[in-house]
């Protein structure tokens, strides 16, 4: 039987018997950077038992802005073993699978058949989201995904929606045009925001691992598009109901 007693306060809030559900849940968190580090974070302080993280990047100096990770003394170091640190040291029972590699489109499949209870979609990529978004739905595994956080300032402007309803939101709104055309056009919970971006803050990237360009950043934009998320999967998760 796993200690719960560190989770006195969330018991306290929830009650015993959510406690029990989240902490025999299993969460995949897609993603480690400014938005998934965070959720991934609050995830496992939810008293989760069981968690897959997977990201390839390393920390790099210009992350510290906003990704948890992120220390001038680890620059160079893969984020998913950071994380993996942090996790445990947050939880010494949690149940943790890593992946330290990126979400790539050939390589859902196969992070799938980990079979988590819900899945935190945190990809930066375009193809990569839509990859993961038609895969969960064909599979069935509930899933948040996450949509555009560069380029904002207000923390008051996120909501948490599905898909067909958001707006000013250019990653949604792309997002939605694809999945129109496979046929989806409800049915994917997401988290966005109704400010529009900034326009003068975009950067132009490499192009690596399907990502042509991003938005400038705000430390705490990406953490408060983590918290949505993980509050989307804790409270999912608290009620459904386990054969």
């Amino acid at each position: 039987m796993k200690d719960l007693s560190w989770l006195s306060r969330t018991e306290a809030l929830v009650g015993r018997e959510a406690l029990e559900k989240l902490a025999n849940s299993h969460v995949m968190v897609l993603g480690l950077g400014g938005v998934g580090s965070f959720a991934a974070e609050f995830i496992c302080r939810s008293g989760v038992g069981k968690m897959t993280i997977i990201d390839g990047d390393t920390v790099d100096p210009t992350n510290r802005n906003r990704q948890l990770p992120a220390l001038a003394t680890n620059h160079g170091q893969a984020k998913a073993e950071i994380m993996r640190e942090r996790l445990l040291a947050i939880n010494p029972e949690l149940e943790l699978n890593v992946v330290q590699d990126f979400v790539l489109p050939e390589t859902i499949p196969a992070l799938l058949e980990y079979a988590p209870d819900y899945c935190i979609e945190a990809i930066d990529s375009i193809t990569p989201k839509l990859f993961f978004i038609r895969l969960a739905l064909d599979a069935k595994i509930p899933f948040v995904s996450s949509m555009g956080a560069g380029g904002k300032l207000d923390p008051t402007k996120v909501r948490i929606a599905d898909i067909g309803t958001t707006y000013n939101c250019k990653l949604a709104q792309h997002i939605r045009k694809k999945l129109k055309k496979h046929g989806i056009r409800k049915g994917v919970k997401v988290v966005f925001s109704t400010e529009l971006p900034d326009k003068e803050s975009l950067l132009y990237t490499d192009g690596s691992n399907f990502k042509k360009s991003a938005y400038g950043t705000m430390s705490y934009l990406p953490a408060a598009f983590g918290g949505a998320l993980a509050s989307v999967a804790i409270q999912d998760l608290m009620k459904i109901e386990k054969a």
